[in-house]
Order: C-alpha cells, then structure tokens, then sequence
C-alpha cells in the first residue's frame, strides 16, 4: 500500500483527506438529525446554537493548529500572509472551540438545558472517518506516530515503521463508542455521556500526543496537550459539580417527601 491512498472515481484521482472529511462532517450531520430528541431544544434555538458550534470550532481548530505549528506557520507568514493561519485544523481545538461557541450563543438565547448527549455518536462517526483519510493521506497529513520497533509500525513511505496513530484513534473511538452505546440507557448517566466523551477524549489525546513526533514548544509539551489539560480539569470539575447538584436535589426531594 503505497501513501497517500488516492481513491479512484469514475477515472479520477481523488485525494483522500477531504473526501473522507467532508464524508464524515456529512454524515456525522445525518446522524444528529436522525437521534437529536427534538423535545430538548427549541426549533427556534437550534440554528443560532448550530451557527455558534460551527463558527466556535473552526476559531479554535485553526488557532490551536497554529499554535501547535508555530514555527511552520511563521516560516510560512511571509509567502502566505494570514492564510498561513488556516492552513491546518486540529480536532481537540475544534471540540474545545464548537464547546466555547455553543455554551456562548446558549447564553444569549436563554437556553439552560443540556444538549450535548446527542452529539456524542454523530462527533465519533465524523472523527472516526476523518482519522481515515488522515491515515490514508500518509506523511503529508503530519498526524502518524514517531519510528518504532512495534508490530503495529507502517512504513507510510520514508521506509521508517511509524506508529499508526490515527488508527490507535479510530480503535479507541470504537470502543468508546460501544461504551457511549451502553449507558444511554443507564438513566443515571443522562445528561452526562458528552462530559464523560470529552473527558475521555481528551484523555486519550494527551497520551497519544507522545507518540508524535510533533514540537514540545510550551514547556516540554505541545499546544494540543495544554489544550487537553486544560480541558480534562474543566470536565472533571463540570461533572462534580453536577453529580453534587445531583445528589443534593435527591436529598431534598427525600426530605420533603
């Protein structure tokens, strides 16, 4: 197998990355539309809370890819100005952004309920996919793991065994969302699986981040772990806070009782 894996259509030689992008955000989308529990947002909302994800997302994963390739992007600021800034995307600053947005334009609108459970199989569908044609694109994609002894090593075409990190990605997000698919009907659980998504993504991506052969610019550590950390403790603290509000109002609702 020979990188990057064009996809042949009808004679043509398509690049892989965006195919696969572009079928993942396409039916990622499909599939809110098909599972979102209409009751929960108001029609009303549901656009202005879209537009807020969306523009949220795309804010944070080109900044926190800048951030992540800083040098690159400023040895390319000088032949490509402010396009230098858009060039990459990260998927950690796209959750982390769309999350911004959302709990923003959630704000202005007056809605309080949670709606991120919906989103969690429809966000594992669209990066599941999109981690393939990382994978398929090869080097180029700058997302494969360092050199190693491992079975797991694929040579993407500078005859080095390399950490397949991307599929490492995919494998845990299937097991995830197995795991996604069995507490939706634990009520315990509800209004909590998109926490428990992010944090454990989020987890997952600042170990694997080790495996790459990317530059520790910030204290020994990339941008994206920062962002990760920085995401793990606003999680944890989220879902205590929200388990004790739990637990309070059961008391109450005992002692009235």
């Amino acid at each position: 197998m020979s990188f990057p894996f064009y996809i042949e259509v009808l004679g043509w030689r398509i690049h892989p990355h965006p195919v696969m992008e572009s079928l993942g955000m396409f039916l990622g989308f499909r599939l809110y539309l098909k599972i979102r529990r209409k009751n929960r947002i108001q029609e009303s909302h549901a656009l202005f809370i879209f537009l807020g994800a969306l523009a949220g997302a795309f804010i944070g994963a080109v900044g926190l890819a800048a951030l992540e390739h800083l040098h690159q992007v400023q040895g390319d600021w000088q032949q490509a100005g402010a396009l230098a800034l858009v060039q990459g995307k990260t998927i950690v600053g796209g959750l982390l952004g769309g999350l911004m947005g959302v709990e923003g334009v959630k704000k202005l609108v007056g809605h309080r309920e949670s709606t991120g459970d919906d989103m969690v199989l429809p966000l594992i569908l669209g990066i599941v996919l999109g981690r393939v044609g990382c994978f398929l694109t090869g080097l180029s994609d700058e997302t494969v793991g360092s050199k190693t002894s491992w079975w797991t090593g694929i040579d993407f075409g500078d005859g080095v065994p390399r950490h397949p990190t991307q599929l490492y990605e995919i494998a845990f997000l299937l097991l995830l969302a197995g795991g996604m698919l069995l507490l939706t009907s634990k009520k315990p659980w509800e209004g909590f699986l998109f926490q428990l998504f992010m944090l454990l993504y989020l987890l997952f991506r600042w170990g694997i981040e080790w495996l790459k052969p990317t530059d520790k610019l910030y204290g020994g550590s990339s941008a994206i772990q920062w962002a990760c950390a920085a995401g793990i403790l606003y999680y944890v603290a989220l879902i205590m806070r929200k388990r004790k509000g739990e637990k309070r109002n059961a008391e109450q609702t005992i002692y009235i009782s």
